[in-house]
Formats: structure tokens, C-alpha cells, sequence
């Protein structure tokens, strides 16, 4: 499946209309969210301060991402939509946000019995499956999946390889994870496998670049 081939279809007008600089704005609002989840990671670590997902750590991770690109930026999307490339027909937005409290109450409730790939994999997937923004819910959930897996695993994960990044440089074995979730899904049971397997890997390749840079990076 090629990257173009899975991507929200939905009617906004567009706030940039050049496209270098709308890529620009995006560049920049993807540092910005990232610098959010780690803020928001190593508030969480504190030990003080308990964590509980929420629908506003989803809507704060998206108004970053389409600041200035979209007038829905941090809104759930105010109509029905479309995945160009998927079979999957996301639900009506009027049940986003009964579906998104749901995902959070998983998350919450599986906490201390799911594995931190698990839970990263649900995120990921379930976040898409409901696809809640007009855009950027690509984005949305692999922030957001990065966030639980940091926060469940007890740091912020060190190296340059992040997950998000080594998915943003090949979207097909994500799109085919987030497929197969799908699949199982409609048959009436949750299986992440190919999500986890993903993830897991991709784990190790950030882990395995921050021991090479440590050997080969100087004194």
C-alpha cells in the first residue's frame, strides 16, 4: 500500500494554500508536539502526579499539530468521513465522544494488566478506527501511542530514531497493521498483533541507534 493511499477525505477549506508552506507549518507543528509529549511525559513521571488519560491530552496533541493548517484543530470532527484507501468507514461524529472516553477508560482500566506495547498498539490503532479529526489523526495517534508507551514503560525513551519518525518514513507496514486491527475488529475481537510486532520492532531499532551512538559518537 503505497503512503498516499490511506488518508481522510473531508470537506475544509484550506487556511495555507501554498504547499511549501503549508509543508513548513507542519514541519514546525510536528517539532512543537513533539516537545508536548515529552512535557507532558515528564509531568506524568512525577510520582505526585498520578496519570489517567484523557480526551484533552488527544485534543491538546491535535491542536498542535494543525495549528494554523485547519479551523477544527483540538475539535472532533463536526461530520462523517472517509479513508481513502481503507475499507473501514469511521463511526458518525456524533458518537466520537462516547467512542474516544471509551478508548481512555481502556487504557485507565488495562493499566496495570496490559503490556506497554499492548496498550501503545490500542492507541494507535483505535484512535484511527475512530478517526476523530478532519485531519491529522494519523499524527494524533502516533503521539499519543508513543506518549502511553513511554508513560507505561516509566521514562522517556531516549534516542533520535523515535518510533513516530521511523513510521513517518514508511507508512506501509503501519497502514497494513492499522488493516489487519481493523479486520479483526469487524469480526468481533481485538487483535494487535501486527501492531505490536511493529512497534516492538521499531523499539529496538531506536534502542539499538542510541547504543551505536554511544559507541561510535566520541568520548
Amino acid at each position: 500500500m503505497a503512503d498516499d493511499e490511506r488518508h481522510s477525505q473531508a470537506l475544509e477549506a484550506e487556511l495555507i494554500r501554498d504547499p511549501e508552506l503549508k509543508a513548513l507549518q507542519e514541519v514546525q507543528n510536528g517539532l512543537k508536539q513533539f516537545e508536548v509529549v515529552v512535557e507532558i511525559i515528564e509531568t506524568y513521571l512525577d510520582p505526585e502526579r498520578p496519570f489517567r488519560f484523557r480526551p484533552s491530552h488527544l485534543q491538546t496533541l491535535h491542536r498542535v499539530a494543525l495549528l494554523g493548517l485547519s479551523g477544527y484543530a483540538g475539535i472532533w470532527r463536526p461530520a462523517g468521513i472517509e479513508i481513502k484507501g481503507s475499507g473501514h468507514a469511521p463511526p458518525a461524529s456524533f458518537q466520537i465522544p462516547e467512542l474516544i472516553e471509551e478508548l481512555c477508560d481502556y487504557v485507565n482500566d488495562k493499566w496495570l494488566e496490559k503490556s506497554p506495547l499492548h496498550l501503545a498498539s490500542y492507541v494507535m490503532w483505535k484512535l484511527n478506527w475512530i478517526h476523530p479529526f478532519t485531519d491529522g489523526n494519523g499524527r494524533t495517534s502516533r503521539a499519543a501511542s508513543y506518549l502511553i508507551l513511554c508513560l507505561k514503560l516509566g521514562y522517556l525513551l531516549p534516542g533520535k530514531l523515535t518510533i513516530p519518525e521511523q513510521i513517518a518514513s514508511d507508512k506501509r507496514p503501519y497502514y497494513d497493521a492499522l488493516e489487519a486491527a481493523d479486520i479483526a475488529w469487524s469480526e468481533g475481537k481485538i487483535d494487535l498483533t501486527a501492531m505490536k510486532n511493529l512497534l516492538g520492532s521499531m523499539l529496538a531499532a531506536q534502542l539499538v541507534a542510541v547504543h551505536q551512538d554511544s559507541q561510535f559518537g566520541g568520548e
